[in-house]
């Protein structure tokens, strides 16, 4: 590794820690209001609106809230897959079939996560997706997105080149998220849009 590439993983490191102690500050009210509000802007995009099939994630705890938006989503018929994560930090796929079809599990020392409790569908499901909703922390001007560090949606990027998948890569945050610049390596795909409560931005 780098002396440059050091730098950025340590940039990267301390940038996630600043955003994730502004997230933990937020109240449950904060996300619930955040939530309906996303949704609504999310629903406005014509990706989605057009989209038969949707890969996206349930947030957790302070994440910007996604589970509006899924109803909405599965309200309109669009199928939507839910990702499971897997020992080696890969995603296996699941459609949502509502709230009861979400089962919590416990990854190790991690959080909890809500995962889709129907039949595995394999991690190449998401190449058929029209659209994927990212996860992350921030993106800056270029769309460049900061992720969490798991590596876990590099791995869907990479399957999504390699299978010559061109979805609409759309990533969920709070408004404060939206930055001049992240860290960026040579792996990093930047994204199409982001979507925050007050409104979307498009980097393509």
């Amino acid at each position: 590794m780098r002396h440059n590439d050091r730098a950025d993983e340590s940039d990267k490191r301390e940038r996630r820690r600043e955003i994730l102690s502004v997230r933990n500050g937020l109240t449950p009210d904060d996300v619930r209001v955040s939530a309906a509000a996303l949704a609504r802007r999310a629903l406005e995009l014509p990706e989605l609106a057009q989209a038969r099939t949707v890969a996206a994630y349930v947030s957790v705890g302070s994440e910007p809230g996604t589970l509006a938006l899924l109803d909405a989503l599965r309200a309109r018929g669009t199928r939507v897959l839910l990702p499971a994560l897997l020992p080696d930090n890969d995603l296996d796929w699941g459609a949502y079939e509502g709230g009861e079809s979400l089962t919590r599990v416990q990854h190790g020392t991690r959080m909890a996560l809500f995962e889709p409790s129907g039949p595995p569908l394999g991690p190449d499901a998401v190449t058929g997706a029209d659209v994927v909703l990212l996860p992350g922390l921030a993106v800056d001007a270029h769309g460049t997105r900061l992720g969490r560090g798991g590596g876990s949606y590099d791995r869907v990027l990479a399957r999504l080149d390699r299978a010559g998948a061109h979805p609409s890569l759309v990533v969920l945050l709070y408004d404060t998220e939206v930055v001049a610049r992240v860290p960026a390596e040579p792996h990093d795909r930047p994204v199409h849009a982001v979507v925050t409560p007050s409104g979307v931005r498009r980097f393509d």
